[in-house]
């Protein structure tokens, strides 16, 4: 029989870090968020149409990719002059999981392992997508990057979990939609890293080059 190349051994996992969005979470959510709903209502309070709106954020946005600001929901509401945590709620009811989600966290369990989540997410958004899915109750540990000042992307990311959260890098699994994450970490020694290729289930599969990867969680157990 031949092994499956995403298939994992389970055995020589100890420690399994989860990201939320894309991972765990339809990523539709937050691309429709930032891609429609902000403009809009940057629109409105500046008095120009949505496309209008959408080109002046455009540069913005691309400048603050890959750092802590990107998700931070506070840097947001002074950069653009609404309460964009507010908006996050009213959008809320939008909030899904993927669809392999409840079974893969329900059998993830079930390994013994010990599991955190890990994520980029403002903890504004976080309390927000934890109020929306069951997810949090499946975690031992739930943290987010703006505890450290850096986000996963950032080297010192993964110094400073350590500090916090006693991990084995060999042992340990990481399961992220974000390639500069998986890099960073795999640079931090994690010696077991599976990419997320569709965290959009709206969206068709991304190619993905130099991780193994899995169109969802579900393909892992």
């Amino acid at each position: 029989m031949t092994t499956r190349p995403t298939a994992l051994d389970w055995n020589e996992i100890e420690t399994v870090f989860v990201d939320m969005d894309g991972t765990l979470l339809d990523l539709n959510f937050d691309n429709v968020f930032w891609q429609k709903y902000v403009p809009a209502r940057y629109a409105d309070l500046n008095g120009i149409d949505n496309e209008a709106a959408a080109a002046l954020l455009a540069p913005i946005f691309a400048r603050e990719q890959n750092c802590l600001n990107w998700y931070c929901l506070d840097f947001w509401t002074r950069e653009l002059g609404f309460d964009v945590a507010a908006l996050k709620r009213e959008c809320s009811h939008e909030i899904r999981m993927l669809p392999d989600t409840p079974a893969f966290l329900g059998r993830l369990a079930a390994t013994g392992v010990r599991r955190v989540l890990l994520t980029n997410a403002h903890q504004t958004a976080l309390a927000i997508k934890l109020e929306r899915t069951s997810i949090g109750g499946h975690f031992d540990a739930l943290i987010s990057s703006h505890r450290f000042g850096v986000p996963k992307e950032h080297a010192d990311f993964w110094s400073r979990l350590a500090a916090v959260e006693a991990f084995t890098p060999a042992t340990t699994l990481l399961i992220d939609d974000s390639l500069a994450v998986l890099n960073a970490a795999r640079a931090a020694g994690i010696g077991h890293l599976r990419a997320i290729r569709r965290p959009d289930s709206q969206a068709p599969p991304r190619t993905v080059n130099g991780f193994i990867a899995v169109d969802s969680v579900g393909d892992l157990l």
